[in-house]
């Protein structure tokens, strides 16, 4: 289960860590801080996705160090043994990524969930919503890396040739097929060869911003050609929706999430 809708949260509210994940792309002119500030679920604390990822990298969005990744969460008053609901109010279900690096960093994946709809599902649904400020004690967090759970843009390139797994791209189509340009200054249009092309807003219902059910979510992987009985390796612009197609993924075939985490950003580099 690693969906949970709203009643479950308003009857758990108490029970559970719950981080604000929104991030919006740079071109909608919108802070998700300033929003989350304004209304955001009773408890729950922002997770700033910019800077909680590698400080260091030029790239968006990569995956910190373990150690950093420890003393972010320490700061939040999470422990290990805590179950955290993760929601976002993006249009590009931004939660999906931190859900995938809590993941990452090995926390048990039977106690982290996304909240299916986020806030925009919570105010269909009449919960409440507040302004007020949630303080926490600081924790003692340890983390793992589980390795396996990302791909460098070498192993991208090797599987051009050996073709162990598949690639599948999570941008829109114009920007799949390189008739649009990319949003990001200094990257080439296109995509990595071979790759599969899903748009993560086809698994995603429009109107209240939940997945798809597992039903449909099937028969779209299926109608682009993803196989159920080959491993998948998601990728999109920087790392933020492939995110979201490896939680469709989790939800179809319980598999854990690979991302190819340098993405576009890092492979469309002139």
């Amino acid at each position: 289960m690693s969906l949970v809708n709203t009643n479950w949260l308003e009857k758990n509210l108490n029970e559970v860590k719950i981080l604000d994940a929104s991030w919006h792309m740079p071109n909608t002119n919108r802070d998700a801080y300033k929003e989350f500030l304004s209304e955001h679920i009773q408890n729950s604390q922002f997770f700033d996705l910019d800077k909680n990822s590698e400080p260091d990298s030029t790239l968006p969005h990569m995956l910190p160090t373990k150690e950093k990744w420890q003393e972010i969460i320490s700061n939040y008053g999470i422990t290990n043994q805590d179950k955290i609901v993760i929601y976002d109010n993006s249009d590009v279900i931004s939660s999906c990524r931190c859900w995938y690096m809590f993941v990452y960093f090995g926390h048990d994946v039977s106690k982290v969930f996304i909240l299916d709809g986020g806030l925009k599902k919570w105010k269909i649904d009449n919960k409440k919503i507040t302004s007020n400020l949630t303080s926490n004690n600081k924790s003692s967090y340890t983390t793992k890396e589980i390795k396996s759970l990302v791909l460098t843009k070498l192993q991208i390139d090797e599987n051009i040739k050996l073709n162990d797994f598949q690639v599948v791209d999570a941008r829109g189509i114009k920007r799949f097929e390189g008739t649009e340009p990319e949003p990001r200054p200094g990257l080439r249009s296109g995509s990595i060869k071979n790759s599969k092309n899903l748009p993560f807003i086809e698994c995603i219902n429009k109107i209240d911003h939940t997945f798809k059910d597992k039903d449909e979510l099937i028969k779209i992987f299926e109608y682009v050609g993803i196989r159920p009985d080959r491993q998948q390796v998601f990728t999109c612009g920087s790392g933020v929706t492939a995110c979201i197609l490896a939680m469709a993924n989790k939800i179809i075939n319980d598999k854990n999430p690979i991302i190819y985490d340098g993405s576009w950003s890092e492979y469309g580099l002139k």
